[in-house]
């Protein structure tokens, strides 16, 4: 997806449509702009949600009642993450 676009006096780019298309770019969309080389790099700025950590885990714990079995273990968290990922994978094919 190479493109060429034009720098105005004003230091301006035009992002050509079918890249901020292929990329998701909306109009008002921050990006930011990262020196690389002899170049720039932009990457979309990720968005907050303006709420607080702990505002956040409230709301989960209101969706997902708290576990009250045992602990588990750190193989069966590693087997369980091992097996989410075979699934993904079987999904993917």
């Amino acid at each position: 997806m190479n493109a060429q676009t034009t720098l105005s006096e004003k230091g301006q780019v035009v992002i050509p449509k079918d890249v901020r298309d292929a990329l998701g770019f909306v109009p008002g969309q921050r990006l930011e702009v990262i020196r690389s080389g002899n170049g720039v790099f932009l990457r979309p700025v990720q968005q907050k949600s303006g709420r607080t950590t702990d505002e956040i885990l409230a709301r989960i714990r209101e969706i997902r009642p708290p576990y009250m079995g045992p602990p588990a273990t750190i193989e069966e968290m590693n087997a369980a993450v091992d097996a989410m990922f075979a699934a993904k994978s079987k999904d993917e094919i």
